[in-house]
């Protein structure tokens, strides 16, 4: 199971994860990431490690593992 997370203190909304996965990740009005609840799609992690790679401030991050 892989889930998005984001550090909300790191994250200064950059909206480059937005943009670069707009299947898991929308911007709130401010500009900072809103992410998809729950596990992400299989089809999707390899993309969500990019975007989560590609991240200016490091904020967004991949979880793996149970619970």
């Amino acid at each position: 199971m892989t889930r998005l997370g984001v550090d909300p203190i790191r994250c200064t909304g950059h909206g480059l994860c937005a943009e670069l996965l707009p299947e898991g990740i929308r911007l709130d009005e401010w500009g900072y990431p809103l992410l998809v609840r729950g596990e992400l799609p299989p089809d999707l992690v390899r993309t969500a490690r990019r975007v989560a790679a590609a991240c200016p401030t490091r904020a967004l991050q991949l979880r793996d593992g149970g619970g």
